[in-house]
């Protein structure tokens, strides 16, 4: 009888043992189990979650406000939306259609949207201004930029600059000449040339492609069709440092907007380009629109 209560105390010992082995266990693992937070802690985080939202979103605004007061726009810029799920439809605008050019690249000034967005977008590349990267990042203002080799060349550089600072780069052929006066041959030279030397510099092949002043016939669509284009963006705005010229009789922004300007500085233009851009988003923003960045919609 000694033996047996021997042996039943040793095996009370180790159940108990066992018992508060578990208890330990389960304090540090949580009543949620094993890695998970007791609920206490799970509430917790819930509700800490919408204020650590709320302070991120304060200290943005708070930079956008600075950064526009360092580069002297007239109001803070607005905040695009998400862009969509699913990248819109888009057609050749009314009047802008070639002979067959069902199958061919859209042609279009307006992207078909319903949200208060335009976009900006820049052409050439003559000037470099570094100022321009500054000031365009720190106010997260996205555009998109149209590039012609003969004046890009001295300076790619620049350019893969801004390309990594989330700019798109995109295709205006090589020598910016008028390409419904050339061949089909030249118009190829032109436009896959340019294809090429993109790709070459900058890693990727556009999709995007504008025609020199404006200007195409059904061999320019065919030839960027051809060598890699899916559509070909106009504009309906024009902005210079000190004033807009509009396509649109009403002399106004519209939903999807396309806003064109240049590398362009005090050489050519009364200001530079950060005049520009503050002239510009001024208009923009007086007219309770945001930028948004083309490639997301088209």
């Amino acid at each position: 009888m000694k033996c047996r209560r021997t042996a039943c105390a040793v095996l009370a010992a180790l159940l108990m043992g066992a018992a508060a082995s578990g208890c330990a266990d389960g304090e540090g693992q949580g009543a949620g189990g094993p890695g998970k937070p007791a609920a206490g802690q799970q509430g917790a985080a819930v509700a800490q979650a919408p204020a650590a939202k709320a302070e991120r979103l304060k200290r943005e605004r708070a930079a956008r406000v600075a950064a526009a007061k360092k580069w002297g726009l007239a109001k803070v810029p607005l905040v695009a939306p998400a862009p969509p799920a699913v990248k819109p439809r888009i057609t050749t605008r009314e009047g802008f259609e070639v002979e067959g050019g069902e199958t061919l690249p859209p042609v279009f000034t307006t992207v078909p949207t319903k949200e208060r967005v335009v976009f900006l977008t820049m052409d050439d590349g003559a000037e470099k201004d570094p100022e321009l990267l500054r000031m365009m990042t720190e106010l997260k203002i996205p555009y998109s930029a149209f590039l012609s080799d003969y004046v890009v060349s001295d300076d790619y550089g620049y350019f893969k600059d801004m390309q990594a600072r989330g700019v798109t780069l995109n295709n205006h052929t090589i020598n910016h000449r008028y390409l419904p006066g050339l061949s089909k041959a030249e118009q190829r030279r032109e436009i896959c040339g340019e294809q090429d030397k993109i790709e070459k510099y900058f890693g990727k092949r556009p999709t995007l492609f504008r025609p020199p002043y404006g200007n195409y016939n059904g061999d320019t669509l065919r030839v960027a069709a051809s060598c890699g284009i899916k559509a070909v963006p106009l504009w309906a705005a024009e902005a210079f440092p000190d004033h807009m010229e509009w396509r649109e009789q009403d002399r106004d922004l519209h939903p999807g907007d396309i806003i064109l300007t240049h590398f362009r500085g005090d050489e050519d233009w009364e200001g530079s380009m950060t005049d520009m851009i503050r002239q510009v988003m001024k208009t923009v923003t007086d007219k309770g629109y945001s930028v948004a960045r083309l490639e997301d919609y088209v």
